[in-house]
């Protein structure tokens, strides 16, 4: 299963929650342990253009990366403060460990994709497939990645547990937390965070400039509201069908600021939810009375589909149900907050505006 954020959800990964100085906060603290429960249940083992939308640009490939043109050389040693208040010094990127999806991602896309090496179960794009994996149901395995010899590795504050956290930095690793994204506003800040502490902010200032930019232009191309129908309601559920795990978003779910990015509300949001998910209740569907559902790939897949989804109590009864109005994109992007975020929300655009629908 992939949920990022690194989410992942939530941009954000899916993680139990730890003990120690690394433990989850914002949208994702709440949402951890459901998850992990559910990778339980299931057995889950595991220089460039700037400004043009993606929609209109050619594409890489949704399970690739797009690193930048030159390959940066780091500048260190560099002395950083960790999201979890430890200072840390970074004397060599020769052998990264990033332990999110989406860290994995940010670091590629800055060019130090062949210093990486390992991976969390939630990097799931092309370039670092054949790399080793360190999770355990997204649980990190201290001894492996002991075992790879690394001189940075990368963690946010939903990685865990806390003990293998201890054990990394007790072995003498320089070990750097970086606070979760969640939401559009975060994706500057976070690529700035990373290029800083593997000593290459000038790249880091480059791929910052260029995701904003990107960002920027895909929401401009989002279509205005026509005259008289007001913005489209979308509910962000996330599902894990074989573990009967179904859940609505609320305001803290990591998904509202994408889903206003793409001209429509957030319908959890909008009906009064204000932790970041709930469980799925007919009431509470009928509340958010949704005009499109957005969900991740893998989590349609597990309830069988849009055929599946619309028998869960209550959705056949919103508009989207009705309608069958589903919003799929990869688990592995969907929360990411990173450098393909501007795919993201091109797709999610494209998606929820049809054209054929726009000319009506």
């Amino acid at each position: 299963m992939r949920f990022s954020q690194d989410f992942a959800p939530p941009g954000q990964d899916s993680r139990r929650p730890g003990c120690g100085p690394v433990r989850p906060r914002g949208p994702l603290g709440a949402l951890t342990a459901v998850v992990a429960l559910a990778l339980v249940l299931t057995g889950c083992g595991r220089g460039t253009d700037t400004g043009t939308p993606a929609a209109h640009r050619k594409e890489t490939p949704a399970d690739r990366v797009e690193p930048l043109t030159t390959v940066p050389k780091p500048h260190l040693p560099v002395m950083v403060k960790s999201a979890d208040g430890a200072e840390v010094t970074v004397t060599s990127a020769d052998r990264i460990v990033p332990l999110t999806g989406s860290l994995s991602e940010i670091v590629f896309t800055l060019g130090l994709g062949r210093q990486v090496v390992a991976r969390d179960i939630t990097a799931t794009f092309e370039q670092a497939a054949e790399l080793p994996v360190v999770t355990r149901a997204h649980d990190v395995s201290a001894e492996s990645v002991l075992s790879l010899k690394p001189t940075v590795v990368l963690a946010d504050t939903t990685t865990g547990p806390g003990e293998a956290v201890d054990q990394i930095r007790d072995a003498g690793i320089p070990l750097v937390v970086v606070e979760p994204a969640r939401g559009l506003a975060d994706v500057g800040p976070r690529i700035d965070t990373v290029a800083a502490a593997l000593g290459v902010p000038d790249s880091g200032a480059e791929l910052n400039a260029r995701t904003r930019s990107r960002i920027e232009a895909v929401q401009k191309s989002a279509p205005a509201t026509p005259k008289g129908r007001g913005k489209p309601r979308v509910a962000f559920l996330y599902l894990r069908g074989s573990a009967s795990v179904y859940l609505l978003g609320g305001r803290d779910s990591g998904a509202s600021s994408l889903i206003e990015a793409a001209g429509a509300v957030d319908a959890g949001k909008a009906s009064g939810l204000k932790k970041d998910f709930t469980a799925i209740t007919s009431e509470a569907l009928a509340k958010a009375a949704p005009d499109a559902i957005l969900v991740m790939s893998k989590g349609l897949e597990s309830v069988g589909g849009v055929d599946g989804l619309v028998r869960i109590p209550g959705v056949a009864e919103t508009p989207a149900g009705m309608d069958r109005r589903i919003v799929s994109i990869d688990d592995g992007v969907l929360l990411n907050y990173g450098p393909r975020t501007d795919r993201v929300l091109s797709e999610l655009i494209a998606q929820l505006h049809p054209k054929d629908e726009e000319a009506k």
